[in-house]
């Protein structure tokens, strides 16, 4: 008890902070929802307020520095206890509604997957709607980068917290010297970026309240929405372009655009080679996709064939999971090469999921390596990103992160077909909720949800969803046994 005392305590005055989030939904209650809502969203913060003061009167005397092995400790505890808090509203507010499923839908809202088990949302409350979106919001850049930002005025460390949380193999890249300020910087572009998406939704022909729903689940590149019909409840071009460009630019990572406005220069942009990588593999594949629909038939203008192509490939590459048609009833190289694309395309640093570009790109990269050494074996061919050289820990991580990315997918898909299911939902549901994009093909399809599934199912995408959105080593690191030893 007293290894885990430093975490719990942190763990404590998070959940007091979070408690104050449900005031987001009330204030929607309060003007659109019945009397009665209010008393859900009271309860809720009683409850997750309380059991953080408690847990903080047990655990207050071990208050100290945060060490490494604290910082993974802390990063697990929130991502699965701050999903049983976002689910007691759930449960509150839906009659007959079962605890698997609200927590199933709180840790899709919170990993940013967009993964629902949800079925008739245009008729939820408005403010169970908002809660849903709004924990993609928070959760899309990371609750724990938030709470880094927070910790040294409490006259707690972040370092470690930080390297846990943030996604992507360059975790020891600083933008400023001072970890809460490089903290405070992302989510200050964060919330520009989300301003400026909500009033363009609210221009576009949204209500206001689907503004901030939609914008909330656009930046976190969650996809939640609170129309079954997602995108095509609208049927607008208006929508679905301000949908592309927000997705677009959430893909890259949030602190390339900090350096940006830091330099007052886009020339830092062009030069990354990821982002390069990023844009041209999105053009390249809206381009396809359109062809191939129009050269199918699905569609039989370029134009038409184009939008759907484009809003398809940016939605679910980022990981968003956006819809506005059934693309599974597409020819079937489109939707795998969607899903595919979903487990790679984001930029690391940015809000997506999946493996993230630059992981792709350094295995590409190490991959013509290895075919140039077989040829010349003597060769001097390091690798490298823009002008700099990886060093070989880098290249030793990804490649131990592709390696355990790969058994994790196929042990899940294992446990899902032993189960029951068809190949084609298990492994989609796997790839799915592993890489953070949503919907998956089969019975958990665009059109369908993930309320088909039994609970043993929905706990394992579950448990994927919390591998992916903590990009699995900061996960697998809590089950070595050198961990524990002192």
């Amino acid at each position: 008890m007293t290894s885990l005392a430093p975490a719990l305590n942190i763990l404590a005055r998070i959940m007091v902070g979070y408690a104050l989030l449900f005031l987001v939904p009330m204030a929607w209650a309060w003007q659109l929802d019945p009397p009665a809502l209010l008393g859900v969203w009271w309860q809720s913060m009683a409850i997750t307020l309380g059991f953080g003061l408690l847990l903080w009167l047990l655990t207050h005397r071990f208050h100290r520095e945060l060490m490494p092995r604290d910082g993974f400790l802390l990063v697990n505890l929130v991502w699965t206890v701050l999903p049983a808090c976002s689910a007691v509203p759930l449960v509150l507010a839906m009659d007959g509604l079962s605890w698997t499923d609200a927590y199933f839908e709180a840790m899709s809202g919170l990993t940013a997957t967009g993964a629902t088990a949800f079925s008739g949302l245009d008729s939820l409350p408005v403010s169970v709607n908002v809660w849903r979106c709004f924990l993609q919001l928070i959760g899309g850049l990371g609750v724990m980068l938030l709470v880094v930002a927070v910790l040294p005025l409490l006259g707690l460390g972040g370092v470690q917290l930080y390297k846990a949380e943030t996604p992507g193999p360059m975790k020891d890249a600083r933008l400023t010297p001072r970890i809460a300020e490089t903290a405070r910087g992302l989510w200050g572009v964060y919330f520009v970026f989300s301003a400026a998406c909500m009033l363009a939704y609210q221009q576009a022909g949204m209500s206001w309240a689907d503004a901030f729903m939609h914008m909330c689940s656009t930046m976190g590149l969650g996809g939640f929405s609170s129309h079954d019909a997602s995108f095509g409840f609208w049927n607008s071009r208006d929508i679905e372009l301000v949908a592309i460009v927000f997705m677009a630019l959430s893909g890259i990572s949030f602190a390339r655009y900090f350096i940006v406005w830091r330099a007052r220069s886009l020339q830092s942009m062009w030069r990354d080679t990821e982002v390069r990588t990023y844009v041209l593999v999105l053009l390249g594949s809206v381009l396809s996709l359109a062809v191939l629909l129009v050269l199918h038939g699905v569609f039989e203008h370029a134009d038409a064939a184009l939008r759907a192509a484009a809003f398809h490939v940016v939605s679910v590459a980022t990981t968003t999971g956006y819809a506005s048609t059934d693309y599974a009833l597409w020819p079937v190289f489109a939707p795998v090469w969607l899903m595919f694309l979903g487990t790679f395309v984001s930029c690391a640093g940015s809000t997506g999921g999946g493996i993230k570009m630059v992981r792709m790109v350094l295995l590409i990269k190490q991959s013509r390596r290895e075919l140039v050494r077989a040829i010349h074996p003597r060769v001097v061919n390091p690798v490298t990103l823009g002008r700099a050289t990886i060093p070989a820990t880098v290249i030793a991580a990804v490649m131990a992160y592709m390696l355990i990315y790969g058994a994790s997918t196929i042990g899940l898909t294992m446990l899902m077909l032993l189960s029951g299911l068809d190949i084609v939902t298990a492994f989609s549901a796997v790839v799915a909720t592993l890489n953070n994009i949503g919907p998956g093909l089969g019975q958990v399809g665009p059109t369908s949800n993930f309320g088909v599934l039994t609970d043993f199912q929905t706990w394992i995408c579950t448990l994927a969803m919390l591998l992916g959105r903590l990009e699995l080593l900061a996960v697998m690191v809590l089950f070595v046994p050198q961990f524990w030893r002192r």
